[in-house]
């Protein structure tokens, strides 16, 4: 790291950025309602206000400029206005467009002002509809808005005797960039707007991929050596963190701002490339919390990517997160995306897979309680059932039952319109249409959250009811009504004894291929509104406490409020045989079925990093899961009495950083009840 890019580190680190935010004062929402703007034209209206307000900041060290200055955005419709809307349509999170990737590659090819000169032409054909005509004035006058930004920008650069900058805005993003510093500044300013607009969880898709030609080009025409890019990225990824903390999300560092590295390109070939290398060495040296870095990975990729992600997992970062294109492109193609679609995902803020430019799913749409549902096939059915069998088969139907009711929720769903964002993704400008009304795919996901939770409980009735008769179905129904209390003898039998998901025993193993592929059917033939599909997957997102807290004590030992694992990970207290064991056992059902992604999540003790022997195995143990038909993964280096530190004394560890379930976040700035979570979870070793 050189030095530049040191002191860009330490100001981060002290906030010093922070001093130029302020609040600003925008059209009171009231006056566009009477005016009787359309949301379309709010979204404009508003976007070209918020940039207006901006401060143009460029400090001395930096090479990638663009700093959030308006600290708020202000709302598109009165408090009225948007009751309204919530009683008659279906609001998803903040009903905002997010989690989806847009095509940063072809604005930063082609330069804005392309794209807008298409918009006017298109709005003066004869056949423009009124609507169409509205939309193409929205993206003229968000456009407008970016320039007049950049513009502004621009002056200051000149102001602050930066030419070598001032000369990149005038070039970017109104015009194609031609070099990497280009590339990476139109990326920087087409990212901002987005926040700007009001989506979130924008994620930076293919990173490595649509910025390669700009490298290769620099590189091949002496413009840049291999340093000078390195430290380029950091500029860009240092630039990611000045904002991060103002984006929403369940806890500051749920932002989304996830990019992927490897797999690849359309011909299947292997597309990992010396920018990959660059990225993995760049977020190794700045050990931040953005960007959160995915890789892509297959039973052909060798030792050593595997062995360069471990350095980086090292860092205590929470990341890379793997995924397994062997898995994700055929089970994406058996939903029915295309094999070159398939062949270019990327993932959503967290995990979820998604397709850059062309898709509009929303693949947090909803979540299934699976310990809930065993529970209450425990109190419906148990006693009436003689054979386990025939309880699994209640199991099963319930769970069907289940998915059928999230899927009906998810009725005349409305988004807020996005028109900058709408023209980052295909075919919205040829047609004149908003994102928010769809894409070429619109599937829902659903988590399954407390999967191993689920296992377990399942696992515990066929050995303690049906198997071995240590309980009665009416003896463990009443136990788990008392959560166990006055139970000691038998919740220790349920809590140690029994079969484990996650300990290479069949008989759990056996049960978590069933329940997977009882998901994987229950949601097959669901259709939403938009004729998208729905996808199972074994993710938990926040659930995994909200759910808990609502269930009950269940079968396998779990007292009632008991938190869930995080994702697709064996239960809390389940002392596990190690984590070939886990691997074995987690990658036994056929993961292609629960395609919205999930990641079997393990936490590393720190000091296993420490040797290259032992950074090697934990290379080859990824690389063991790969092979054996996992399909996400995500590793985090854990000291827990460093974890107990810190909430002794937080402000001697301002700068820890855990993985929470699919981001990354400052351990001291997590509430409680996430840095506890992390806390107990089950640390292995190699």
């Amino acid at each position: 790291m050189n030095t530049r890019i040191q002191d860009l580190l330490i100001d981060l680190r002290a906030k010093k950025h922070v001093v130029y935010r302020r609040t600003a004062d925008f059209e009171p929402v009231e006056q566009m309602a009477a005016a009787g703007l359309s949301p379309t034209c709010r979204a404009a209206r508003r976007l070209s206000e918020f940039l207006a307000a901006e401060t143009p900041v460029v400090r001395p060290a930096e090479q990638i400029v663009f700093l959030r200055t308006v600290s708020r955005t202000a709302p598109l419709y009165t408090e009225t206005e948007w009751q309204s809307i919530k009683d008659s349509h279906y609001i998803h999170e903040a009903g905002r467009v997010c989690n989806i990737c847009p095509d940063y590659a072809s604005a930063i090819g082609s330069g804005l002002v392309t794209i807008l000169e298409d918009c006017r032409q298109r709005s003066a054909a004869p056949a423009a509809t009124p609507d169409q005509i509205e939309f193409y004035q929205a993206v003229g006058e968000s456009i407008g808005a970016i320039l007049d930004l950049t513009d502004r920008y621009r002056q200051e650069a000149l102001r602050q005797e930066r030419p070598e900058i001032a000369a990149i805005l005038a070039q970017v993003p109104a015009h194609g960039a031609r070099t990497l510093h280009e590339a990476l500044q139109a990326l920087r300013i087409l990212h901002f707007t987005l926040w700007c607009e009001g989506e979130y969880h924008n994620t930076l898709g293919r990173f490595d991929q649509y910025l390669y030609p700009y490298y290769l080009a620099d590189r091949t025409a002496g413009r840049l050596d291999e340093a000078g890019a390195l430290a380029l990225i950091e500029d860009f990824f240092i630039a990611l963190n000045l904002d991060s903390d103002l984006y929403p999300g369940i806890q500051q560092g749920d932002n989304g701002q996830s990019l992927m590295l490897g797999g690849v390109d359309q011909d299947g070939r292997d597309a990992y490339n010396d920018l990959s290398r660059l990225c993995l060495q760049a977020s190794c040296e700045l050990k931040l919390i953005d960007p959160k870095i995915n890789l892509r990975v297959n039973s052909r990729t060798p030792l050593a990517i595997f062995e360069a992600g471990t350095r980086l997992t090292r860092e205590g970062l929470g990341f890379p997160q793997y995924s397994n294109d062997d898995v994700v492109i055929p089970g994406l193609i058996s939903k029915g995306y295309s094999l070159t679609d398939a062949r270019n995902y990327t993932v959503a803020a967290c995990w979820e897979f998604i397709i850059p430019k062309y898709g509009m799913d929303i693949p947090n749409i909803g979540a299934v309680n699976m310990p809930k549902i065993v529970n209450d096939c425990v109190q419906e059915h148990l006693t009436a059932e003689t054979t386990f069998a025939a309880f699994l088969g209640q199991v099963d139907q319930a769970l069907a039952e289940a998915c059928r009711q999230e899927a009906g929720k998810v009725r005349n769903l409305y988004l807020i319109p996005a028109p900058f964002m709408s023209i980052l993704m295909d075919r919205c400008q040829e047609r004149g249409q908003d994102i928010s009304r769809g894409a070429r795919y619109n599937n829902y996901g659903l988590h399954g959250v407390g999967l191993s939770t689920a296992v377990d409980a399942l696992a515990a009735v066929k050995t303690a009811v049906f198997d071995e008769h240590l309980v009665t179905a009416a003896q463990l129904k009443a136990a788990m009504d008392r959560d166990f209390a006055g139970d000691d003898a038998l919740l220790a039998a349920l809590r140690y004894q029994m079969p484990k998901w996650g300990n290479g025993e069949a008989e759990a193993d056996d049960l978590a291929v069933h329940l997977l592929a009882s998901f994987s059917r229950a949601t097959e033939h669901l259709v939403n509104e938009r004729n998208g599909c729905f996808r199972a997957g074994t993710g938990s997102a926040m659930y995994y406490l909200w759910f808990a807290e609502q269930t009950g004590a269940t079968a396998g030992g779990r007292l009632k409020g008991e938190a869930f694992a995080a994702n697709y990970a064996p239960e809390l207290f389940v002392k596990s045989k190690g984590p070939l064991s886990v691997i074995r056992s987690f990658t036994k059902p056929d993961l292609k079925q629960v395609i919205n992604g999930g990641p079997l999540t393990l936490e590393i003790h720190a000091s296993v990093f420490r040797n290259q022997e032992n950074l090697r195995k934990v290379a080859q143990m990824i690389q063991l899961f790969v092979q054996s038909g996992g399909h996400q993964l995500q590793l985090n280096s854990i000291d827990k009495e460093a974890l107990l530190a810190a909430q002794r004394h937080p402000e001697q560890y301002r700068s820890l950083i855990v993985r929470v379930w699919g981001w990354s976040a400052y351990f001291v700035e997590l509430d409680k009840a996430y840095q506890d979570h992390v806390i107990a979870r089950q640390e292995f070793v190699v």
